[in-house]
């Protein structure tokens, strides 16, 4: 359904631009030895020792293009080079100039560029053409505009491909990361994700998540409108504004609201027997603290009482000791006053 409203948005906005879009081939980061070929839409350049894969997937290449083109409802411009590596030194060699892929990333894309660069092990994997459709999505957004946050890129190339939206593990990421405040603010989200995987995957969850809420909201109109305002050369954010006529900080104060009770916490712990031994391992944990917290809490009330009890009778002064000596019960001198000593010594 999004990805149907989607493609009616795209289709209606005006063909994005040729010229300034337009990109010359980028030198790689590092030395690489590379063979380079083409195909109908895509200049593919790949190591030598990932030749062999970089080749069977040219054929592949046009195919995933033409996918994304009826998802989005329009082509864009150019030849996309296709950087295919084989291993973490040639992948990291193989970026653009001045860049250094993240540890978690198996593919990325610089749309600015026209430039898509992923791991030939990546190819071979069940999820291997879901990423790379991915990253396609992301050169074509590109394509049609600049300064795209990188929380909107990565949100709409998901709610497009459909990917992760539906599995246990963004339910239980999104839960858990609302139970523990662990959202994070969306500005820290403009210009990258963060390094660590745990971090990684809870930065895609309420990036799609805020694309389909938006979505949801605003409705194709609107979006074809930020689309519109976007490949005008607006900043994001007036762009934003213009077209939601609200603010990206207003619309996230209402998705957090929105997502705690779209993701309460307590179904997680029936999602799997792991998870629920690993819940109930917590809850037992949380049992033993609050128990020993009690016991602390009612020996030092103990203590206390002893000590009021010992000062009261000093100050009395008609004991020559203030306990006997075995540890038995206090004698109250005064039995007319309004206190009365009746707590039993055990000991020091």
């Amino acid at each position: 359904m999004l990805a149907a409203m989607l493609t009616a948005l795209l289709a209606s906005s005006p063909p994005p631009q040729e010229g300034p879009l337009e990109t010359p081939v980028v030198p790689l980061a590092g030395p690489v030895t590379t063979v380079s070929f083409d195909t109908a839409r895509f200049h593919v350049v790949a190591s030598t020792r990932a030749e062999q894969p970089a080749r069977a997937l040219g054929p592949e290449l046009e195919t995933l293009r033409d996918e994304v083109v009826q998802l989005i409802g329009r082509d864009w411009p150019g030849h996309t080079e296709v950087r295919v590596a084989l291993g973490r030194e040639e992948y990291e060699a193989m970026a653009l100039p001045g860049t250094r892929p993240p540890g978690w990333a198996v593919a990325l894309a610089w749309p600015d560029a026209n430039v898509v660069l992923v791991d030939a092990r990546t190819i071979a994997t069940p999820e291997g053409k879901t990423t790379l459709r991915h990253e396609l999505v992301h050169v074509a957004l590109g394509r049609f505009g600049r300064g795209w946050p990188r929380w909107f890129q990565e949100g709409v190339a998901q709610m497009v491909t459909r990917e992760r939206q539906f599995q246990s593990g963004h339910y239980s990421t999104m839960a858990i990361a609302i139970a523990t405040d662990r959202l994070y603010d969306f500005d820290m989200l403009r210009d990258g994700f963060p390094e660590r995987p745990a971090d990684v995957e809870v930065a895609y969850a309420q990036s799609v998540e805020f694309a389909n809420f938006l979505f949801s909201r605003h409705g194709p109109e609107q979006f074809g409108e930020l689309f519109e305002l976007m490949g005008q050369g607006v900043g994001f954010e007036q762009a934003f504004a213009r077209a939601f006529h609200t603010s990206v900080d207003l619309e996230q104060a209402e998705f957090r609201r929105h997502v705690a009770l779209r993701y309460p916490w307590w179904p997680v712990l029936f999602m799997s027997g792991s998870l629920l031994w690993a819940g109930s391992a917590v809850l037992m944990v949380i049992a033993f603290v609050r128990r020993r917290r009690a016991v602390k809490a009612y020996r030092a009330n103990q203590r206390r009482l002893e000590h009021l009890e010992d000062t009261a009778v000093l100050l009395l002064g008609t004991l020559p000791h203030a306990a006997n000596q075995d540890g038995g019960a206090h004698v109250d001198p005064f039995p007319g006053m309004p206190w009365r000593i009746t707590s039993v010594r055990t000991g020091s």
